[in-house]
């Protein structure tokens, strides 16, 4: 059965989280090599809002990491 969409979100979020941490980045410096609002990064880990493909993609770039390594559920 299918996780629910809040499910998922928050797992996303989670793992954008861990993944900056565990590289020591700050979300500042995550929200300025994505080109997203400082703002965004946090609705995106908190879990806020169902964010776009394109801003995964973009925060998964500013992490060295792969979009697949971000939304493997």
């Amino acid at each position: 059965m299918a996780e629910s969409k809040e499910k998922v979100i928050g797992i996303i979020g989670s793992k954008i989280r861990e993944t900056r941490i565990n590289k020591g980045l700050s979300m500042e410096k995550v929200a300025h090599l994505s080109g997203l609002s400082y703002s965004q990064v946090i609705r995106i880990e908190n879990a806020k809002i169902n964010t776009s493909i394109y801003q995964l993609y973009l925060i998964s770039k500013a992490l060295e990491v792969t979009m697949g390594e971000i939304c493997d559920i």
